[in-house]
């Protein structure tokens, strides 16, 4: 083995090991992966909570996801990881987690237009929400068009999926959706938050790309709104009085539980 592999298999750990510490993950949930050289790929195993993963309980695969060194059997998801790695040269680790927040915001079918002026050059202008579907090839489609325009989606029913060109990046992009997903929740009883102003988007985004970041650094452009899929809001009377309750419903339930959470933290 490598010195090069020994470190990435003590990343991999690591990280793994984090996403169980912060509470985004439970049971057999999430999993990781970082590209290896000769087209392979090093991942946690299947069935393992993210506090148990060790060295040996990592297993290699192939481009086709088949096991080709560890004694575990590798994640089901594993074709998505793949289809990223196919499609992104540049992505060398990629970071799936079910956090609270970013997970409750997919679970709604939201997706999460970025407010922090900052964060638009770490992740751009939105973190777009990928369609429910079956687990399998269904699962790889739906990702398939959101893997080269954006560095983080939100995947409805399934959390969050974050790449980089390291571990520790693909994690800081995952943490830093999660914390931008629970200001824009905590945010809600009080109107919402607010979004950036279209003329301060495009400085923001010529910075992104001279930093080497984002699809415009490749050569693409992003859209600056989500696809398909509604941003973060509270409840408005427009809505409320044309009878479209479904989405004001899911606000008003997210507002009730992050006052319920704050009461109880008040108490403590």
């Amino acid at each position: 083995m490598s010195t090069s592999e020994s470190k990435l298999r003590a990343q991999l750990v690591e990280y793994s090991q984090r996403l169980h510490a912060r509470g985004w993950v439970a049971n057999h949930d999430g999993n990781l992966s970082v590209r290896l050289p000769d087209a392979r790929f090093l991942a946690t195993p299947t069935a393992f909570s993210k506090a148990e993963v060790t060295n040996d309980s990592l297993v290699v695969v192939d481009a086709a996801g088949a096991v080709v060194a560890g004694r575990h059997r590798v994640f089901s998801e594993i074709g998505i990881h793949l289809s990223l790695y196919a499609t992104r040269p540049d992505v060398a680790a990629v970071v799936h987690a079910h956090s609270p927040h970013a997970t409750a915001l997919s679970a709604c079918g939201q997706a999460l237009e970025v407010f922090l002026p900052e964060a638009v050059v770490s992740l751009g202008p939105v973190v777009p929400l990928v369609p429910l579907s079956a687990p399998g090839p269904a699962a790889v489609a739906a990702m398939a068009p959101f893997a080269p325009l954006y560095d983080a989606v939100l995947v409805a029913g399934n959390g969050l999926f974050a790449w980089g060109d390291s571990v520790e990046q693909a994690y800081l992009r995952a943490e830093l959706v999660e914390h931008l997903c629970r200001i824009a929740l905590l945010a809600l009883p009080v109107g919402g938050v607010k979004p950036l102003p279209a003329t301060l988007l495009p400085p923001l985004l010529e910075a992104r790309r001279k930093a080497g970041l984002g699809p415009e650094a490749r050569g693409l452009k992003a859209p600056v709104a989500a696809p398909a899929a509604a941003s973060v809001a509270p409840p408005s009377a427009a809505s409320a009085s044309s009878g479209a309750s479904a989405p004001s419903l899911a606000a008003d339930q997210l507002a009730d539980i992050i006052r319920q959470e704050l009461s109880a933290a008040l108490r403590r």
